[in-house]
């Protein structure tokens, strides 16, 4: 039987790390989308103000089974 995903991209943000970022985009997708696959990170960044880090963020891109 042959599967079809969708790829959608998502950016989490943490105060803390960019571990918690990527978690925290996962973990919102996952209240609205049914069976994730796969996450993979493909960009970290930092949100800055006056030289200080005031978020990480993380630019995740899930994977879910499409159907009609």
């Amino acid at each position: 039987m042959e599967s079809v995903y969708k790829v959608i991209e998502l950016v989490g943000t943490s105060t803390e790390s960019w571990e918690k970022a990527a978690a925290a985009a996962v973990e919102r997708a996952s209240e609205s989308l049914r069976d994730l696959r796969v996450a993979e990170v493909v960009a970290l960044d930092m949100h800055m103000e006056n030289g200080m880090i005031k978020a990480y963020r993380a630019k995740v891109k899930v994977s879910f089974k499409y159907e009609n």
